[in-house]
Protein backbone atom coordinates (compact mmCIF):
# COMPACT_ATOMS: atom_id res chain seq x y z
CA UNK A 1 0.00 0.00 0.00
CA UNK A 2 1.52 3.19 -0.93
CA UNK A 3 1.45 6.07 1.93
CA UNK A 4 -1.31 8.47 1.24
CA UNK A 5 0.38 12.43 1.51
CA UNK A 6 -0.78 14.35 4.23
CA UNK A 7 -1.01 17.38 2.07
CA UNK A 8 0.51 19.18 -1.04
CA UNK A 9 2.18 22.58 -1.43
CA UNK A 10 1.63 23.94 -4.55
CA UNK A 11 4.89 26.36 -5.80
CA UNK A 12 3.88 29.76 -7.12
CA UNK A 13 5.68 29.43 -10.67
CA UNK A 14 4.71 31.54 -12.97
CA UNK A 15 2.90 30.30 -15.82
CA UNK A 16 4.69 29.00 -18.35
CA UNK A 17 4.30 28.49 -22.07
CA UNK A 18 5.55 25.59 -23.08
CA UNK A 19 6.40 24.78 -26.82
CA UNK A 20 6.50 26.61 -29.74
CA UNK A 21 4.25 29.51 -31.04
CA UNK A 22 0.56 28.36 -30.09
CA UNK A 23 -2.85 29.21 -29.64
CA UNK A 24 -2.93 27.44 -25.98
CA UNK A 25 0.01 29.68 -24.37
CA UNK A 26 -0.43 30.39 -21.42
CA UNK A 27 2.39 33.71 -21.51
CA UNK A 28 -0.04 36.32 -19.11
CA UNK A 29 1.47 38.52 -21.65
CA UNK A 30 -0.10 37.70 -24.63
CA UNK A 31 -3.63 38.34 -22.28
CA UNK A 32 -2.64 42.35 -21.86
CA UNK A 33 -1.62 42.67 -25.43
CA UNK A 34 -4.22 45.15 -26.09
CA UNK A 35 -4.24 46.65 -23.01
CA UNK A 36 -2.59 50.32 -22.72
CA UNK A 37 -0.40 50.50 -19.63
CA UNK A 38 0.64 53.94 -18.38
CA UNK A 39 4.72 53.81 -17.36
CA UNK A 40 5.92 54.55 -13.85
CA UNK A 41 7.37 58.17 -14.15
CA UNK A 42 10.30 58.58 -12.33
CA UNK A 43 11.45 61.13 -9.74
CA UNK A 44 13.96 62.49 -11.76
CA UNK A 45 11.76 63.48 -14.71
CA UNK A 46 8.88 64.39 -12.86
CA UNK A 47 10.04 66.49 -9.76
CA UNK A 48 8.16 64.45 -7.61
CA UNK A 49 9.96 63.57 -4.11
CA UNK A 50 9.89 60.07 -3.26
CA UNK A 51 8.09 59.09 -0.15
CA UNK A 52 9.28 59.67 3.39
CA UNK A 53 10.45 56.11 4.90
CA UNK A 54 7.38 54.47 6.96
CA UNK A 55 7.14 54.83 10.42
CA UNK A 56 7.74 52.08 13.06
CA UNK A 57 3.67 50.81 13.47
CA UNK A 58 3.12 50.26 17.21
CA UNK A 59 1.35 47.45 18.24
CA UNK A 60 -1.94 46.78 17.75
CA UNK A 61 -1.88 50.56 15.28
CA UNK A 62 -3.16 50.02 11.52
CA UNK A 63 -0.44 50.26 8.68
CA UNK A 64 0.01 52.83 5.63
CA UNK A 65 -0.28 50.48 3.32
CA UNK A 66 -0.41 53.14 0.80
CA UNK A 67 3.06 54.25 1.86
CA UNK A 68 4.53 51.14 1.88
CA UNK A 69 3.67 50.48 -1.53
CA UNK A 70 5.15 54.04 -2.66
CA UNK A 71 7.76 53.23 -0.62
CA UNK A 72 8.29 49.68 -1.91
CA UNK A 73 7.42 48.86 -4.97
CA UNK A 74 10.41 50.82 -7.26
CA UNK A 75 12.46 47.79 -5.55
CA UNK A 76 9.80 44.98 -6.28
CA UNK A 77 10.74 43.29 -9.57
CA UNK A 78 9.55 41.06 -12.75
CA UNK A 79 11.90 38.39 -13.53
CA UNK A 80 10.97 37.08 -17.17
CA UNK A 81 12.93 33.20 -17.77
CA UNK A 82 13.35 31.19 -20.74
CA UNK A 83 15.42 28.47 -21.41
CA UNK A 84 14.61 24.27 -22.58
CA UNK A 85 13.47 21.67 -20.18
CA UNK A 86 14.36 18.02 -20.43
CA UNK A 87 12.63 15.64 -19.08
CA UNK A 88 10.52 12.36 -18.94
CA UNK A 89 6.67 13.55 -18.80
CA UNK A 90 5.69 9.96 -17.69
CA UNK A 91 7.59 9.65 -14.82
CA UNK A 92 6.60 13.13 -13.67
CA UNK A 93 3.39 12.21 -14.17
CA UNK A 94 3.11 9.49 -11.13
CA UNK A 95 5.68 11.39 -8.84
CA UNK A 96 3.90 11.17 -5.77
CA UNK A 97 4.99 14.91 -5.14
CA UNK A 98 3.39 16.04 -7.81
CA UNK A 99 0.10 17.38 -6.64
CA UNK A 100 -2.78 15.78 -8.63
CA UNK A 101 -4.36 18.87 -9.47
CA UNK A 102 -1.38 19.85 -11.61
CA UNK A 103 -0.66 16.85 -13.53
CA UNK A 104 -1.34 17.33 -17.35
CA UNK A 105 -1.61 21.08 -16.11
CA UNK A 106 -0.48 23.07 -19.76
CA UNK A 107 2.38 25.64 -18.80
CA UNK A 108 4.55 23.56 -16.23
CA UNK A 109 8.06 22.35 -18.01
CA UNK A 110 7.70 18.42 -17.94
CA UNK A 111 3.93 17.99 -18.08
CA UNK A 112 2.69 16.90 -20.98
CA UNK A 113 0.60 19.97 -22.85
CA UNK A 114 -2.55 19.77 -25.06
CA UNK A 115 -2.73 16.92 -27.71
CA UNK A 116 -0.43 17.75 -30.59
CA UNK A 117 1.81 19.92 -29.39
CA UNK A 118 5.23 19.21 -30.20
CA UNK A 119 8.44 17.84 -27.54
CA UNK A 120 6.42 16.16 -25.68
CA UNK A 121 8.18 12.59 -25.98
CA UNK A 122 9.77 10.64 -23.48
CA UNK A 123 13.18 12.89 -23.10
CA UNK A 124 12.88 15.26 -25.84
CA UNK A 125 13.70 18.66 -24.65
CA UNK A 126 10.92 21.58 -24.36
CA UNK A 127 10.76 25.02 -24.71
CA UNK A 128 9.65 26.95 -21.91
CA UNK A 129 9.01 30.57 -20.53
CA UNK A 130 8.06 31.54 -17.15
CA UNK A 131 7.74 34.71 -14.80
CA UNK A 132 8.42 35.41 -11.45
CA UNK A 133 9.06 38.40 -9.29
CA UNK A 134 12.15 40.03 -6.77
CA UNK A 135 13.07 42.55 -5.22
CA UNK A 136 16.38 44.74 -5.17
CA UNK A 137 18.37 44.64 -1.73
CA UNK A 138 21.56 46.63 -2.72
CA UNK A 139 21.76 49.53 -5.16
CA UNK A 140 24.35 47.76 -7.21
CA UNK A 141 21.79 44.97 -8.18
CA UNK A 142 21.60 42.12 -6.08
CA UNK A 143 17.90 40.66 -6.12
CA UNK A 144 16.16 38.21 -4.66
CA UNK A 145 13.97 35.53 -5.60
CA UNK A 146 12.65 32.01 -5.47
CA UNK A 147 15.12 29.27 -6.79
CA UNK A 148 12.21 28.00 -8.54
CA UNK A 149 11.45 30.70 -10.32
CA UNK A 150 15.29 30.65 -12.28
CA UNK A 151 15.71 26.67 -12.31
CA UNK A 152 16.75 25.56 -15.72
CA UNK A 153 16.43 29.00 -17.26
CA UNK A 154 18.99 29.98 -19.73
CA UNK A 155 18.34 33.25 -19.59
CA UNK A 156 16.98 35.83 -16.71
CA UNK A 157 15.71 38.97 -17.91
CA UNK A 158 15.02 42.00 -15.02
CA UNK A 159 11.91 44.45 -15.49
CA UNK A 160 12.01 47.39 -13.58
CA UNK A 161 9.15 49.38 -11.94
CA UNK A 162 10.15 52.12 -14.57
CA UNK A 163 10.17 49.78 -17.09
CA UNK A 164 13.82 49.35 -17.96
CA UNK A 165 15.03 45.76 -18.45
CA UNK A 166 18.02 44.15 -17.43
CA UNK A 167 19.65 40.96 -18.24
CA UNK A 168 20.38 39.05 -14.87
CA UNK A 169 22.99 36.32 -14.22
CA UNK A 170 21.64 33.84 -11.15
CA UNK A 171 25.31 33.80 -8.95
CA UNK A 172 22.85 30.53 -7.26
CA UNK A 173 20.54 29.17 -6.14
CA UNK A 174 19.66 26.90 -3.44
CA UNK A 175 16.45 24.19 -4.06
CA UNK A 176 16.62 23.49 -0.49
CA UNK A 177 15.27 26.51 0.78
CA UNK A 178 13.91 27.75 -2.70
CA UNK A 179 15.77 31.13 -2.79
CA UNK A 180 18.30 32.46 -5.74
CA UNK A 181 20.71 35.73 -5.71
CA UNK A 182 20.35 37.67 -9.21
CA UNK A 183 22.98 40.14 -10.14
CA UNK A 184 22.15 43.07 -12.83
CA UNK A 185 24.57 45.28 -14.33
CA UNK A 186 23.09 48.55 -12.89
CA UNK A 187 23.89 51.21 -10.25
CA UNK A 188 21.76 53.61 -7.87
CA UNK A 189 19.04 51.33 -7.81
CA UNK A 190 16.19 51.84 -5.23
CA UNK A 191 16.12 48.93 -2.50
CA UNK A 192 13.72 47.37 0.08
CA UNK A 193 14.16 48.26 3.71
CA UNK A 194 14.87 44.29 5.58
CA UNK A 195 13.47 43.56 8.32
CA UNK A 196 13.16 40.60 11.20
CA UNK A 197 10.97 37.58 10.58
CA UNK A 198 11.44 36.49 14.26
CA UNK A 199 9.78 39.05 14.92
CA UNK A 200 6.38 38.91 13.26
CA UNK A 201 3.82 37.35 15.15
CA UNK A 202 0.91 35.51 14.45
CA UNK A 203 -2.26 38.45 13.66
CA UNK A 204 0.29 41.01 12.22
CA UNK A 205 -0.51 42.50 9.00
CA UNK A 206 1.87 42.25 6.26
CA UNK A 207 1.52 42.73 2.80
CA UNK A 208 2.80 41.28 -0.55
CA UNK A 209 3.83 42.93 -4.01
CA UNK A 210 4.37 41.11 -7.28
CA UNK A 211 3.54 40.18 -10.21
CA UNK A 212 0.41 37.26 -10.54
CA UNK A 213 -0.38 35.96 -13.59
CA UNK A 214 2.02 39.07 -15.07
CA UNK A 215 -0.21 41.86 -13.42
CA UNK A 216 3.00 44.08 -12.56
CA UNK A 217 2.99 45.58 -9.44
CA UNK A 218 -0.05 44.33 -7.59
CA UNK A 219 -0.52 44.81 -3.42
CA UNK A 220 -2.28 42.21 -1.40
CA UNK A 221 -2.34 42.29 2.16
CA UNK A 222 -3.66 39.83 4.98
CA UNK A 223 -2.29 38.78 8.15
CA UNK A 224 0.33 35.88 9.46
CA UNK A 225 -1.69 33.35 10.16
CA UNK A 226 0.98 31.04 11.23
CA UNK A 227 4.53 30.85 11.79
CA UNK A 228 7.41 28.10 11.68
CA UNK A 229 5.18 25.92 9.48
CA UNK A 230 6.81 22.96 7.44
CA UNK A 231 5.66 21.60 4.35
CA UNK A 232 6.01 18.58 2.20
CA UNK A 233 9.53 18.61 0.55
CA UNK A 234 10.52 21.37 2.81
CA UNK A 235 11.69 20.42 5.88
CA UNK A 236 14.43 23.14 6.12
CA UNK A 237 12.04 26.01 5.64
CA UNK A 238 10.23 27.18 8.59
CA UNK A 239 7.82 28.83 6.59
CA UNK A 240 5.47 32.08 7.82
CA UNK A 241 2.10 31.02 6.52
CA UNK A 242 -0.37 34.09 5.65
CA UNK A 243 -3.46 34.59 4.31
CA UNK A 244 -2.74 37.74 1.20
CA UNK A 245 -3.44 36.36 -1.88
CA UNK A 246 -0.75 34.81 -3.32
CA UNK A 247 -1.04 33.17 -7.27
CA UNK A 248 1.38 32.24 -9.73
CA UNK A 249 4.18 34.98 -10.58
CA UNK A 250 3.87 36.43 -7.35
CA UNK A 251 7.23 34.09 -6.56
CA UNK A 252 10.28 35.78 -4.91
CA UNK A 253 8.21 38.62 -4.18
CA UNK A 254 8.37 40.55 -0.79
CA UNK A 255 6.30 40.17 2.09
CA UNK A 256 6.31 43.02 3.88
CA UNK A 257 5.48 43.94 7.40
CA UNK A 258 3.42 46.48 8.95
CA UNK A 259 6.62 49.20 8.79
CA UNK A 260 7.15 48.56 5.23
CA UNK A 261 10.46 46.09 6.17
CA UNK A 262 10.45 42.48 4.37
CA UNK A 263 10.23 39.91 6.26
CA UNK A 264 9.64 37.16 3.36
CA UNK A 265 10.17 35.42 0.37
CA UNK A 266 6.60 34.74 -1.37
CA UNK A 267 7.30 30.96 -2.27
CA UNK A 268 4.18 28.85 -2.25
CA UNK A 269 0.55 28.14 -2.09
CA UNK A 270 -1.71 25.34 -0.79
CA UNK A 271 -4.59 24.62 -3.27
CA UNK A 272 -6.67 21.77 -4.64
CA UNK A 273 -7.23 23.97 -7.56
CA UNK A 274 -4.11 25.75 -8.65
CA UNK A 275 -4.87 28.73 -7.66
CA UNK A 276 -4.79 30.97 -4.31
CA UNK A 277 -7.46 29.55 -1.96
CA UNK A 278 -5.89 31.18 1.62
CA UNK A 279 -3.31 29.77 2.66
CA UNK A 280 0.20 31.72 1.27
CA UNK A 281 4.06 30.90 2.68
CA UNK A 282 6.61 33.07 2.84
CA UNK A 283 10.61 31.88 3.49
CA UNK A 284 11.44 34.09 6.49
CA UNK A 285 14.28 36.87 5.54
CA UNK A 286 16.32 35.43 7.91
CA UNK A 287 16.80 32.47 6.24
CA UNK A 288 17.15 33.97 2.63
CA UNK A 289 20.24 36.32 3.79
CA UNK A 290 21.59 33.48 5.53
CA UNK A 291 21.71 31.78 2.16
CA UNK A 292 22.53 34.73 0.00
CA UNK A 293 25.58 35.38 1.75
CA UNK A 294 26.98 31.76 1.45
CA UNK A 295 25.95 31.84 -2.02
CA UNK A 296 27.73 35.62 -2.64
CA UNK A 297 31.03 34.13 -0.62
CA UNK A 298 30.90 31.01 -2.58
CA UNK A 299 28.42 30.20 -4.97
CA UNK A 300 26.51 27.88 -3.15
CA UNK A 301 24.98 27.03 0.27
CA UNK A 302 25.43 24.71 2.50
CA UNK A 303 23.17 22.55 4.75
CA UNK A 304 24.14 20.40 7.62
CA UNK A 305 22.49 16.59 8.21
CA UNK A 306 21.72 14.95 10.96
CA UNK A 307 20.60 11.51 9.23
CA UNK A 308 17.19 10.65 10.50
CA UNK A 309 13.56 10.05 9.91
CA UNK A 310 11.30 12.17 12.46
CA UNK A 311 7.60 12.67 12.58
CA UNK A 312 5.72 14.27 14.85
CA UNK A 313 4.10 13.11 17.63
CA UNK A 314 0.17 12.95 18.61
CA UNK A 315 -0.72 12.40 22.46
CA UNK A 316 -1.13 8.78 21.74
CA UNK A 317 2.08 8.10 21.02
CA UNK A 318 3.78 10.67 23.82
CA UNK A 319 1.66 8.15 26.80
CA UNK A 320 3.22 5.51 24.70
CA UNK A 321 6.71 7.12 25.50
CA UNK A 322 5.85 7.69 28.78
CA UNK A 323 5.69 11.67 27.30
CA UNK A 324 3.58 14.12 29.58
CA UNK A 325 2.44 16.14 26.38
CA UNK A 326 3.57 15.49 22.34
CA UNK A 327 6.07 18.22 22.33
CA UNK A 328 9.77 17.02 20.24
CA UNK A 329 10.45 15.15 17.16
CA UNK A 330 10.21 11.30 16.94
CA UNK A 331 13.19 9.36 15.08
CA UNK A 332 11.44 6.93 13.22
CA UNK A 333 14.70 6.02 11.17
CA UNK A 334 18.45 6.29 11.52
CA UNK A 335 20.75 6.02 8.32
CA UNK A 336 23.59 3.96 8.57
CA UNK A 337 27.20 5.81 8.55
CA UNK A 338 25.46 9.11 9.24
CA UNK A 339 25.90 11.70 12.27
CA UNK A 340 22.91 10.60 13.88
CA UNK A 341 24.23 6.50 13.62
CA UNK A 342 27.50 7.77 14.82
CA UNK A 343 25.74 9.73 17.99
CA UNK A 344 24.41 6.82 19.01
CA UNK A 345 20.47 7.77 18.07
CA UNK A 346 17.81 5.15 18.22
CA UNK A 347 14.80 4.66 16.40
CA UNK A 348 12.34 5.42 18.97
CA UNK A 349 14.15 8.41 20.66
CA UNK A 350 12.08 11.74 21.19
CA UNK A 351 14.61 14.90 20.22
CA UNK A 352 13.37 17.48 22.70
CA UNK A 353 15.79 19.92 22.63
CA UNK A 354 18.53 21.07 20.45
CA UNK A 355 21.49 23.40 21.93
CA UNK A 356 18.75 23.84 24.89
CA UNK A 357 16.22 25.21 22.00
CA UNK A 358 12.86 23.02 22.77
CA UNK A 359 11.85 21.18 19.31
CA UNK A 360 8.37 21.46 19.11
CA UNK A 361 7.50 19.34 16.63
CA UNK A 362 9.48 17.34 13.38
CA UNK A 363 9.53 20.87 11.53
CA UNK A 364 11.23 22.75 14.15
CA UNK A 365 14.21 19.88 13.81
CA UNK A 366 14.25 19.82 10.29
CA UNK A 367 14.85 23.58 9.80
CA UNK A 368 17.50 23.42 12.81
CA UNK A 369 19.40 21.21 11.41
CA UNK A 370 19.02 22.45 7.62
CA UNK A 371 20.15 25.57 8.51
CA UNK A 372 23.05 24.59 10.97
CA UNK A 373 26.25 24.23 9.11
CA UNK A 374 27.80 20.84 8.00
CA UNK A 375 30.74 19.99 10.81
CA UNK A 376 28.79 22.15 13.35
CA UNK A 377 28.54 20.24 16.86
CA UNK A 378 24.99 20.38 18.48
CA UNK A 379 23.80 18.93 21.90
CA UNK A 380 20.68 16.99 21.39
CA UNK A 381 18.22 16.22 24.32
CA UNK A 382 16.76 12.93 23.60
CA UNK A 383 13.88 11.08 25.74
CA UNK A 384 14.64 7.19 25.33
CA UNK A 385 13.20 4.80 27.45
CA UNK A 386 11.08 7.00 29.23
CA UNK A 387 14.09 9.36 30.88
CA UNK A 388 15.87 12.06 29.41
CA UNK A 389 19.68 12.23 27.86
CA UNK A 390 22.08 14.18 26.57
CA UNK A 391 23.91 13.28 23.14
CA UNK A 392 26.47 15.32 21.29
CA UNK A 393 26.42 15.12 17.44
CA UNK A 394 28.49 16.51 14.64
CA UNK A 395 26.03 17.37 11.79
CA UNK A 396 27.15 16.11 8.61
CA UNK A 397 26.38 17.60 4.99
CA UNK A 398 23.36 17.21 2.92
CA UNK A 399 25.15 16.27 -0.17
CA UNK A 400 26.86 13.03 1.19
CA UNK A 401 22.72 9.57 1.84
CA UNK A 402 3.39 -20.63 9.14
CA UNK A 403 0.84 -17.48 10.40
CA UNK A 404 0.59 -16.81 13.77
CA UNK A 405 -2.41 -14.35 15.49
CA UNK A 406 -0.90 -12.07 18.00
CA UNK A 407 -4.86 -11.09 19.18
CA UNK A 408 -6.22 -14.70 19.45
CA UNK A 409 -9.97 -14.76 19.06
CA UNK A 410 -12.20 -13.56 15.94
CA UNK A 411 -13.28 -10.77 18.22
CA UNK A 412 -11.16 -8.59 19.41
CA UNK A 413 -10.91 -7.73 23.09
CA UNK A 414 -9.48 -4.79 25.51
CA UNK A 415 -5.71 -4.96 25.49
CA UNK A 416 -5.58 -6.90 21.59
CA UNK A 417 -4.06 -5.07 18.85
CA UNK A 418 -5.53 -6.82 16.12
CA UNK A 419 -2.68 -8.33 14.34
CA UNK A 420 -2.19 -11.55 12.43
CA UNK A 421 1.68 -11.64 12.13
CA UNK A 422 4.44 -14.00 11.40
CA UNK A 423 8.29 -13.98 11.10
CA UNK A 424 9.77 -12.81 7.54
CA UNK A 425 11.19 -15.55 5.64
CA UNK A 426 15.05 -15.09 5.30
CA UNK A 427 13.96 -14.05 1.41
CA UNK A 428 11.51 -11.59 2.40
CA UNK A 429 14.26 -10.19 5.03
CA UNK A 430 17.15 -9.98 2.24
CA UNK A 431 14.73 -8.12 0.13
CA UNK A 432 13.34 -5.71 2.03
CA UNK A 433 17.12 -5.22 3.78
CA UNK A 434 16.20 -5.94 7.40
CA UNK A 435 17.54 -8.12 10.02
CA UNK A 436 14.08 -9.04 11.52
CA UNK A 437 10.59 -8.20 11.58
CA UNK A 438 7.40 -9.92 11.45
CA UNK A 439 4.58 -9.50 8.40
CA UNK A 440 1.38 -8.34 8.99
CA UNK A 441 -1.04 -10.88 7.25
CA UNK A 442 -4.17 -9.11 8.81
CA UNK A 443 -5.60 -6.37 10.49
CA UNK A 444 -8.90 -5.96 12.47
CA UNK A 445 -9.99 -3.77 15.51
CA UNK A 446 -7.57 -1.05 16.68
CA UNK A 447 -4.65 -2.20 14.14
CA UNK A 448 -7.30 -1.56 11.62
CA UNK A 449 -8.24 1.54 13.03
CA UNK A 450 -4.95 3.41 13.24
CA UNK A 451 -4.20 2.86 9.77
CA UNK A 452 -2.42 -0.63 9.47
CA UNK A 453 -2.50 -2.72 6.66
CA UNK A 454 -1.71 -6.20 5.49
CA UNK A 455 2.18 -6.09 3.55
CA UNK A 456 3.70 -3.87 6.41
CA UNK A 457 6.14 -4.93 8.64
CA UNK A 458 5.95 -4.78 11.90
CA UNK A 459 10.08 -3.68 13.64
CA UNK A 460 9.28 -2.56 16.76
CA UNK A 461 6.91 -2.02 19.74
CA UNK A 462 7.15 1.09 22.07
CA UNK A 463 10.53 1.10 20.98
CA UNK A 464 11.51 -2.45 21.20
CA UNK A 465 12.67 -4.11 18.58
CA UNK A 466 10.45 -7.73 17.26
CA UNK A 467 11.58 -10.47 15.48
CA UNK A 468 9.29 -13.07 17.10
CA UNK A 469 5.33 -12.97 17.98
CA UNK A 470 6.37 -13.95 21.73
CA UNK A 471 7.81 -10.58 22.28
CA UNK A 472 4.89 -8.52 20.99
CA UNK A 473 2.93 -10.76 23.22
CA UNK A 474 5.39 -9.91 26.42
CA UNK A 475 4.53 -6.02 25.62
CA UNK A 476 0.93 -6.82 25.46
CA UNK A 477 0.65 -9.06 28.87
CA UNK A 478 1.13 -5.55 30.86
CA UNK A 479 -2.53 -4.14 29.05
CA UNK A 480 -0.97 -1.17 27.99
CA UNK A 481 -3.70 1.70 27.06
CA UNK A 482 -2.15 1.93 23.78
CA UNK A 483 1.53 1.39 21.88
CA UNK A 484 3.57 3.01 19.37
CA UNK A 485 4.44 0.07 16.37
CA UNK A 486 7.18 0.94 14.36
CA UNK A 487 5.92 0.27 10.56
CA UNK A 488 7.76 -0.01 7.20
CA UNK A 489 5.62 0.26 4.68
CA UNK A 490 6.96 0.63 0.66
CA UNK A 491 10.30 1.04 1.96
CA UNK A 492 9.51 3.96 4.77
CA UNK A 493 9.39 3.80 8.44
CA UNK A 494 6.94 5.32 10.41
CA UNK A 495 5.52 4.98 13.98
CA UNK A 496 1.89 4.18 14.19
CA UNK A 497 0.05 4.93 17.38
CA UNK A 498 -2.17 2.66 18.30
CA UNK A 499 -5.11 3.10 21.32
CA UNK A 500 -6.02 -0.20 22.98
CA UNK A 501 -9.56 -1.15 25.02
Amino acid sequence: MTLKPLAYALAAAGLVAVGTTSAFSLNPGQWLAKTTTVAAASPATTGVVPPAPVAPLAAGATPNFRAIVQQASPAVVGVTVSGMHKADAEDMQGDPRIPPQLRGFPGFPGFPGFPGMPGQGRGDSTPFRGQGSGFIISSDGLILTNAHVVNEAKEVIVKLSDRREFKAKVLGADPVTDVAVLRIDAKDLPTVRLGDASQVQVGDPVLAIGSPFGFEETATQGIVSAKGRSLPGDGAVPFIQTDAAVNPGNSGGPLFDGSGAVVGINAQIYSQSGGYQGLSFAIPINVALKVKNEIVATGKAQHARLGVTIQDLNQTLAQSFGLDKPDGALVASVSPGSAAAAAGLKPGDVVTSVNGEPIIGSGSLSSRIGMATPGEKVKLTVWRDRKPMEIDAKLGSAEESGKTVASAGGEVQPGQLGLALRPLTPDERKQAKIEQGLLIEGVAGPAARAGLTQGDVLLAINGQPVGSIEQVRGVMQSKPKSVALLVERDGQRIFVPVKLG
